[in-house]
């Protein structure tokens, strides 16, 4: 039957940035197609967090974990633990992100080092690592979240684009040497999502209006929207899928 293939039993999680917003949303998801889940943030309580409630009222597991991606002493750190108490991670979600929203001439390297760790740099060395154990097995799912900025350069958000541009490579240059291994990699491209990141354009009422009237379906996005395709390619069902970029944005890309 072909919703079998959507079944997530047995598998185990690994979500970056899931306290909130598209992380905690695809989180929630996973668990409820039947993956257990290990969550890591900046700022996730070690127990108790909303999202871990959510998943333990599905009959999952929810492992919690701490980490600051942009210093690379806490990364490494979480990823030596990550070893040592977890036996498998069948899927990796490289969620975790943040924005910097300045003009290029008043950006200082400070601010663009600490969005280019978080969003490129902590991706790469995770993935690198949790890939060297499903390679060794034989199989596993990877998604990362890229972004429209991924394709398009944005305002004021120099570091970011950079880094979601970085995403999109990145992406593509794991599928080309991971796919005969049996690893599925992947990237979703969120459009215009209601999140932490978007509060800035959403406090915006005239900019907020402009961008829903440019978005074919009429409306910005919720994090629950991505969930679909996040499953979709945690799944059997996208077995022969690699290096895509699945574009999940109200038709903004196709305008």
């Amino acid at each position: 039957m072909i919703l079998d293939n959507f079944k997530l039993d047995g598998k185990t999680a690994l979500v970056t940035g899931c306290k909130r917003g598209i992380g905690k949303a695809i989180a929630i998801a996973l668990a409820e197609a039947g993956a257990d889940i290990i969550g890591v943030s900046s700022s996730l309580e070690e127990k108790g967090s909303d999202v871990e409630n959510e998943i333990k009222k599905l009959n999952r597991k929810f492992t919690a974990y701490r980490s600051n991606f942009s210093n690379r002493k806490s990364l490494n750190n979480f990823i030596k633990k990550l070893k040592e108490e977890n036996s498998k991670i069948d899927i990796l979600i490289n969620n975790a992100g943040t924005i910097f929203r300045n003009p290029i001439v008043d950006q200082d390297d400070e601010n663009w080092d600490r969005i280019i760790n978080i969003n490129l740099n902590s991706q790469f060395i995770l993935t690198r690592e949790v890939g060297k154990e499903m390679i060794k097995r034989g199989n596993g799912k990877i998604i990362f979240i890229a972004s429209l900025l991924s394709f398009q350069g944005g305002i004021n958000v120099a570091s970011y684009s950079a880094s979601k541009g970085g995403i999109v490579q990145l992406t593509k240059a794991l599928a080309n040497e991971w796919a005969s291994k049996g690893i599925n990699v992947n990237a979703i491209a969120p459009g215009y999502i209601e999140t932490d990141n978007t509060l800035a354009l959403k406090s915006d009422q005239i900019r907020f209006k402009s961008i829903a009237e440019r978005i074919p379906a009429g409306n910005w996005g919720k994090p629950e929207d991505i969930a679909g395709a996040a499953v979709f390619l945690c799944s059997k069902a996208s077995d022969y899928i690699h290096g895509t970029i699945l574009t999940v944005d109200g038709g903004w890309m196709g305008r």
